[in-house]
């Protein structure tokens, strides 16, 4: 994001005039300069009207709280928002989600005109729906086998209850409600009629779409195989013991890879249609796509999730977590370093060898010095 504050300053010198109410009229016909030229992601469909959310608009209900002001300054599309769904909800706290949902205090802005790079670019949180709800499709849940290996937790899936509800969707220990994947009661509150529905805008400008009829396939398709890892455990408030070793089925993300032409979608789940790039949001991994083909500034996004690499045909693939996250999953006594009683697998095996200063503990410095010395 670029320049809020100049855009905010704007924003209060001309009051939001000609902000417009969900009565006025935009096409998606207006976007036709978003375009790329890759043949195998060209499709064919009417798209028609989208309703108005291509320039100002306001997303306000008062049963549910949300306030989302969008308005056109510039080459920018600036959103103002609380944050808060303007739709039905799953019951928070759960017994899988310990958080409440509470009002956020946000400033997003998109380009108006998105450039597209093909070149792949992973973010954290890729788009924000169009009634100011970030999608952040991405865990923070690993499970660490003392073995080596850890595996990240997708939101979607059958072992590890993570409170999502019928939206995909759960809520931050900041109060921050945000999807997982398909926003299932936002879908329906901005369905037109047509196949494709507007939910969105990614945060390098280019829109976000739900198909009705499912037509367009993601390309990516579990990995063959199985996976490995003894004495695998995942820890929140406790300690679980979890069987990471068998067939990737779907659990962990490394579970999967993107194949080039296996469906219709391109590995951020964009694709051209019309002459116009897009992003479509799917029931089918990776739901929302975890990066952006277009040009963006990522000042909040930071690298890939720790423990994660980029495997050789884009898919995310398990690996160590950082010196951080160790400390964080194995330090009982929350003293920040580790002793010789509360590390694992590897750690273990190496105590001695890493422990440098000898004073019976493992420091952060230690263990990234460690990491170092032994990366690829």
């Amino acid at each position: 994001m670029k320049n809020l504050n100049t855009f905010l300053g704007i924003l209060l010198v001309t009051g939001f005039i000609g902000c417009k109410s969900n009565s006025s009229s935009h096409s998606h016909d207006g976007l036709e300069s978003h375009s790329h030229e890759e043949e195998n992601h060209k499709h064919s469909i009417n798209i028609g009207s989208t309703s108005d959310y291509f320039g100002d608009y306001e997303v306000e209900d008062t049963a549910y709280g949300t306030k989302t002001k969008v308005t056109i300054v510039g080459d920018q599309r600036v959103m103002i928002t609380n944050s808060l769904p303007n739709h039905k909800t799953g019951d928070f706290p759960n017994p899988g989600n310990p958080n409440t949902i509470s009002k956020q205090n946000k400033t997003y802005s998109f380009p108006i005109k998105p450039k597209y790079t093909g070149k792949s670019q992973w973010m954290r949180e890729p788009g924000i729906a169009l009634n100011g709800v970030k999608f952040e499709p991405q865990t923070a849940e690993v499970v660490v086998c003392e073995t080596g290996e850890n595996y990240r937790v997708e939101a979607i899936q059958n072992v590890i209850d993570l409170g999502l509800d019928f939206n995909h969707a759960h809520v931050q220990p900041t109060g921050e409600y945000h999807y997982h994947g398909t926003p299932t009661s936002m879908i329906e509150t901005f369905d037109t009629g047509k196949d494709l529905v507007h939910i969105g805008f990614a945060h390098d400008g280019f829109p976000m779409y739900y198909s009705k009829s499912g037509k367009y396939k993601s390309s990516f398709k579990l990995v063959d195989g199985d996976r490995e890892g003894e004495d695998c455990t995942y820890t929140t408030h406790r300690t679980i013991a979890i069987e990471a070793k068998g067939h990737h089925d779907g659990t962990y993300g490394s579970d999967y890879e993107y194949v080039a032409g296996y469906g219709d979608l391109d590995e951020c789940n964009g694709i051209e249609i019309d002459g116009n790039y897009m992003y479509l949001v799917t029931n089918e991994f990776p739901y929302v796509g975890r990066c952006v083909m277009g040009e963006v500034e990522q000042e909040q996004q930071g690298p890939p999730p720790n423990g994660e690499r980029r495997g050789p045909k884009g898919n995310q693939t398990a690996g160590r977590p950082d010196a951080s996250e160790i400390i964080k999953k194995m330090d009982t006594n929350k003293d920040g370093k580790l002793s010789a009683t509360e590390v694992k697998g590897p750690l273990k095996q190496d105590f001695n060898k890493m422990d440098a200063n000898k004073d019976g503990y493992l420091s952060k410095a230690e263990i990234e010095k460690t990491q170092k010395r032994n990366r690829p």
